[in-house]
């Protein structure tokens, strides 16, 4: 899906298909409620997609968001979260008029492995190099030191060789809190999923789009207190979304939904005092 908003050209990627436990994904709303959205299968996991977002401006650097889950994953690892072989991410940036080689920027909203595990490829020679090789990494100082400094809680989802060969490389530029990454693209912190997880703001000509990443993984997750079980501190994604939903609603923002199955962008809208997604078209 490709969107136009002002001067920027959105494109919603695909890296693969995978699976995720539904009760870890949904974590205190009840099984009969969640199930209705997205309805599990017999191990109780439910569909999901991995899908960056290619930004092209007008003027300026291509830009990418996020990258997937990569190559690196052992067998083992990919049966587990029931990765599908294609379509792989040089596939949806072919079929978008781009390589790898013509990314400049690559931003990352955190360093899970099924956002990051992209950012790194590895050679014939076995070497693990920068995936993108003319690009600058634009990376949360705070959720590097994380990454870098993972505790039982989390190393399940931060992979090393994801994200430490881009410093080895020289190319990572990091940024500390909230800002402008170019001209109409700036990171905004919600914190909640990671401590410094952080959504991308696209703004040009007076319109709004919004790469949610984990904060709103799903159209399934519009609803405030439908929060995920991995986020480390539940209650400061329940703060940080009910504002957000209450803008994205008054202000009629484009939402991209980085793990929806199906809807890659639409609107959250509101009925009955209950906030639903229209696909964007």
């Amino acid at each position: 899906m490709t969107i136009r908003l002002g001067d920027l050209e959105l494109t919603s990627l695909l890296d693969r298909r995978f699976r995720l436990d539904g009760g870890a994904m949904f974590g205190v709303v009840p099984r009969t409620l969640w199930h209705k959205r997205a309805p599990a299968d017999d191990r109780n996991t439910i569909a999901m997609a991995m899908r960056p977002l290619l930004i092209r401006p007008a003027r300026g650097p291509l830009m990418i968001v996020d990258a997937g889950a990569g190559d690196k994953m052992e067998p083992r690892l990919q049966e587990i979260y029931g990765f599908e072989p294609e379509p792989h991410l040089d596939e949806t940036l072919a079929a978008a008029g781009a390589r790898a080689a013509d990314i400049e920027i690559v931003l990352a909203s955190h360093l899970h492995f099924d956002h990051a595990g992209g950012f790194t490829a590895r050679t014939p020679e076995g070497a693990i190099v920068p995936r993108f090789p003319n690009a600058a990494y634009v990376i949360s100082r705070g959720e590097w030191d994380d990454a870098t400094h993972p505790h039982e809680r989390n190393r399940a989802s931060y992979f090393a060789e994801n994200y430490v060969p881009l410093q080895d490389a020289g190319v990572v530029r990091f940024m500390d809190g909230d800002g402008e990454v170019l001209p109409g693209v700036r990171v905004r912190r919600t914190g909640g999923h990671t401590r410094c997880h952080q959504v991308i703001y696209l703004e040009s000509e007076g319109k709004t789009a919004v790469f949610a990443a984990d904060l709103i993984p799903t159209t399934a997750h519009v609803d405030v207190p439908w929060i995920m079980a991995y986020d480390l501190y539940p209650m400061e994604t329940l703060a940080f979304k009910r504002a957000f939903v209450r803008e994205a609603i008054d202000r009629e923002h484009l939402i991209f939904f980085e793990h929806d199955p199906a809807v890659a962008a639409g609107y959250i809208r509101e009925k009955a005092g209950r906030p639903y997604v229209e696909p964007a078209s």
